[in-house]
């Protein structure tokens, strides 16, 4: 689903990287976003939107450096070893669920961790997939985002 109006990172939205650093979310411009929100557990559920994010950005081919996984954690937990060794290239962030929920809509009926979501590289957050969604539509429609786009 085309986010509409599109929701612009908040600059107030700031998450904490794996070494304990603070940082903007905004910082992350200039390239595409796919964000997926869960705890640190990372349930089946979680785990299978993680490894959509990581096969449709393989998929692109010489333009998969435009796009970065983002899983942004709701929680200080620990990560599992298994986990972290399957996606490396997984940007593992911790956020405050009160200030996700504020920027990030959800369908009736569902919460966060059901989404998977796209930050054009303006910053913008601009599309949702929705819950147990096809990856082959993921890879069609983030392949022709970084098709028609010139940015990022």
């Amino acid at each position: 689903a085309l986010i509409e109006p599109q929701r612009p990172i908040p600059d107030s939205l700031v998450v904490t990287d794996a070494a304990g650093k603070p940082l903007k979310l905004a910082s992350l411009r200039g390239r595409w976003l796919m964000i997926s929100v869960d705890g640190s557990a990372c349930d089946r559920a979680c785990v299978t939107k993680l490894y959509f994010m990581r096969q449709v950005r393989a998929t692109q081919g010489p333009e998969r450096d435009r796009v970065v996984e983002v899983w942004l954690r709701t929680d200080a937990g620990n990560v599992a070893d298994v986990i972290e060794k399957a996606y490396p290239d997984t940007r593992k962030l911790i956020a405050d669920p009160a200030a996700l929920a504020a920027w990030l809509p959800v369908d009736a009926g569902t919460t966060l961790t059901d989404h998977i979501f796209v930050v054009d590289p303006n910053g913008n957050l601009m599309m949702r997939f929705p819950k147990d969604p096809n990856p082959s539509k993921i890879k069609g429609d983030i392949t022709k985002l970084l098709k028609w786009s010139s940015i990022g």
